[in-house]
């Protein structure tokens, strides 16, 4: 399987935002990617009051501005879209659901994933967030069937709870998937590690596709999008900027790696 992540540096406006998107989409696409994911916040970066009113209904039937910018690039280059992160309506209007969704080539939303673990934290630099004021909690894991392969979703702050990622592979994962908008504070030191972590401890691919550099309200994000493989080596990183990194995955590998260190077998609870 091909596979692209897609960095953006996402701000407050969604018709530009999604453009871009878009944009990135193609070019995963002509490097030959079959599954493209882009990060968090794909289509909006900024302030709360905002993103409640641009916050929409999943509804396949009919679908709103920021399904529809993603459900058309993946019919328009015949690949699945996983797109990380997205303010998804539900009865709290004022705590819309961070919400990742997964589309096939038909442009269908196959499967949805809610992000459970919200990130209320205030950091030593200053940085300071409270995710739980703004957004409603899921609490589902959540696996989706791509290209034959059983891929499980996060959202990043998730990447902190490895029991997460248990159920996901308890569930058949084979790759997961951490679309993030990292602080810059935490992704310079934890980044890496906590990804390289959950690709080894599981035996799976990670994907995990970031925002980078500067959005409104003051935050700065890391990047350095990255696949990483089952032994925890990163194949492919994105540098500066906006861009995609595309790597194959190699499951025969992923069973050499599970067969010769069966610690998945070896589990007591």
């Amino acid at each position: 399987m091909l596979v692209a992540v897609v960095q953006l540096n996402c701000q407050d406006n969604v018709a530009a935002n999604l453009a871009r998107a878009r944009h990135w989409v193609a070019r995963s696409a002509a490097a030959g990617a079959k599954l493209v994911v882009l990060p968090e916040n794909f289509a909006f970066m900024g302030e709360e009051a905002v993103k409640r009113e641009v916050a929409e209904r999943i509804d396949r039937a009919r679908p709103g501005p920021i399904v529809s910018a993603i459900a058309e690039a993946a019919v328009a280059h015949g690949v699945w879209v996983i797109g990380g992160g997205m303010p998804e309506q539900n009865d709290d209007p004022a705590r819309p659901y961070n919400t990742s969704i997964v589309v096939d080539p038909s442009g269908a939303v196959v499967r949805t994933y809610r992000k459970v673990h919200l990130f209320d934290v205030a950091l030593a630099d200053g940085t300071s967030a409270c995710e739980t004021a703004s957004t409603t909690p899921g609490s589902e894991a959540v696996t989706a069937e791509v290209l034959g392969v059983r891929v499980g979703l996060s959202i990043c702050y998730d990447l902190r709870f490895p029991e997460l990622y248990r159920r996901l592979v308890d569930q058949g994962a084979r790759v997961v998937t951490v679309p993030a908008a990292f602080t810059l504070t935490t992704g310079k030191d934890h980044w890496h590690p906590l990804l390289r972590a959950r690709a080894i401890e599981n035996q799976v691919y990670v994907l995990a596709p970031g925002q980078h550099g500067k959005h409104p309200r003051n935050r700065q994000t890391y990047g350095k999008s990255v696949v990483i493989d089952p032994w925890g080596e990163v194949i492919a990183q994105c540098s500066e900027g906006e861009g995609y990194a595309v790597a194959r995955l190699d499951f025969e590998y992923q069973d050499r790696v599970r067969s010769s260190l069966p610690s998945l077998l070896h589990r007591k609870w």
